[in-house]
């Protein structure tokens, strides 16, 4: 008898899987994401007809694209029946076990802690336990974030957190691989690690809520959380109330003329090429949130939720790659798009800043002052900083702007993406600013550094 089919859809941009599986014949479907054309294609390209499509709980890092996938296929729809939805679905408890096709059979195992009402699924072949799809609970070397319904709810979902993830590793066998929603980069994981494949057993040797008491996993984890993106605020209600399929296909066109008056009238236009483009020449007053990082984490954190949002890009792929991106996080329409480069979006001539390393400020440094302003959130500033350096997290950066000090500016991050978004707000605001474009582990390996317990003298404002 062949094995059972699992297959993995990415969304690296926000750090999320969903999966596809099926024993060659019919399918189920874990997690989807908005834009279901990529399971549609996968479900044609493997030709199997998909039953089923469940969800372990009801996300607040994307809009999901559950429901959508259901009603264009037929499938049942499974959401847990605690949750409180304004859609019809089939409703799915805590040990019901569905039976899909001649083979597969899934358990629905109920594991707060990301959610009061999270669910894991359980597959096995027969009698033969093979996974269990774990969402925002059981992560690779990490859990879901427990602080996401409000600090109100922390402190019991936390310890919730710790006791799923020993419900699962009591409930499975070792072998039982483990197939999470988050922890690729997601800022759902209440950790990060690099692994992408684990097992229940894997899991009971290195992750910290199967190794550690309650609680020193809780104190730990609870003295880890950092900051989450504001756009997650907007997820829940929209995925509570059903989100249809996305449009995809592009938005009109405009010209400089109609570029220059949507700046002026405060939406964003935003450029979706390379900081290294961005900053040899753009329009004046764009922004700068390059398709090469996490574009869709970034804007959707820093962006007034509901501002028209127009994308420049350098080509039409270019653009619908970004829409795609955005519809993902319940940004449906952009209000235009233009294709080419800065000469043809803008009456004027472009603009443009320099780039520099953390050498090159260094050496800087010894001949003039000059401001340095971190925009990495504030844990990693707090790691471990440049002497002296002012600390505005990127997030933070839009509506804070009149707190920059005044003087030559330098930015930088921990890559240089979050410090070209940066920059392409302060050179819109009038400053004068260098990004640095380079690593943080360079700054140092040159000493610009002190770490946390060394007493950083760094600045805040």
């Amino acid at each position: 008898m062949s094995r059972l089919t699992i297959r993995t859809v990415e969304t690296p941009s926000l750090g999320d899987r969903s999966y596809l599986v099926h024993d060659g014949a019919v399918a189920f479907v874990v997690d989807p994401q908005r834009d279901i054309d990529r399971i549609l294609e996968l479900l044609r390209a493997e030709g199997v007809r998909l039953t089923h499509v469940f969800e372990t709980h009801i996300h607040n890092d994307y809009v999901t694209g559950g429901l959508a996938l259901a009603r264009a296929t037929g499938a049942s729809y499974l959401v847990n029946a605690d949750d409180d939805v304004a859609f019809d679905r089939t409703p799915v408890r805590d040990g019901e076990t569905l039976r899909i096709g001649d083979r597969m059979r899934v358990r629905a195992i109920h594991t707060p802690g990301h959610t009061f009402t999270h669910l894991s699924y359980a597959l096995t072949d027969d009698a033969q336990p093979i996974a269990v799809f774990t969402g925002g609970s059981l992560l690779y070397g990490a859990t879901g974030r427990p602080d996401l319904l409000g600090p109100e709810h922390t402190e019991a979902l936390v310890h919730h957190q710790h006791r799923s993830a020993h419900k699962l590793a009591d409930a499975l066998t070792d072998e039982t691989e483990v197939f999470p929603t988050h922890g690729f980069g997601s800022f759902c994981s209440a950790t990060q690690s690099a692994a992408t494949a684990s097992t229940i057993g894997a899991e009971k040797q290195q992750n910290p809520a199967l190794t550690q008491d309650e609680a020193d996993y809780v104190r730990d984890l609870l003295d880890g959380l950092g900051a989450w993106p504001a756009y997650y605020a907007h997820m829940a209600p929209a995925n509570a109330a059903g989100p249809e399929a996305p449009d995809l296909s592009l938005p009109q066109r405009a010209d400089a003329a109609e570029l220059e008056r949507r700046i002026h009238a405060g939406e964003w236009v935003v450029d979706l090429r390379t900081r290294t483009a961005f900053a040899a020449g753009h329009a004046p007053g764009t922004v700068n949130f390059g398709l090469d990082g996490a574009f869709a984490t970034y804007l959707g954190w820093l962006i007034p939720w509901g501002t028209p949002v127009t994308l420049l890009g350098e080509s039409a792929a270019d653009v619908a790659q970004a829409q795609r991106e955005l519809v993902r996080i319940g940004i449906d329409r952009p209000a235009a798009q233009a294709t080419g480069g800065p000469g043809q979006w803008s009456a004027d001539r472009p603009v443009s800043f320099p780039t520099a390393t953390f050498a090159d400020l260094a050496q800087v440094r010894h001949h003039r002052d000059v401001v340095v302003l971190d925009v990495r959130r504030t844990e990693e500033h707090r790691a471990s900083a440049i002497v002296g350096a002012v600390n505005v997290p990127v997030h933070d950066l839009p509506r804070r702007i009149a707190d920059v000090p005044p003087g030559e500016l330098w930015v930088h991050c921990a890559a240089g993406y979050r410090a070209s978004i940066a920059a392409s707000f302060l050179h819109a605001a009038g400053r004068q600013i260098v990004a640095v474009d380079d690593q943080f582990e360079n700054a140092v390996k040159i000493g610009l550094t002190l770490k946390e317990n060394e007493h950083v003298p760094t600045g805040h404002v």
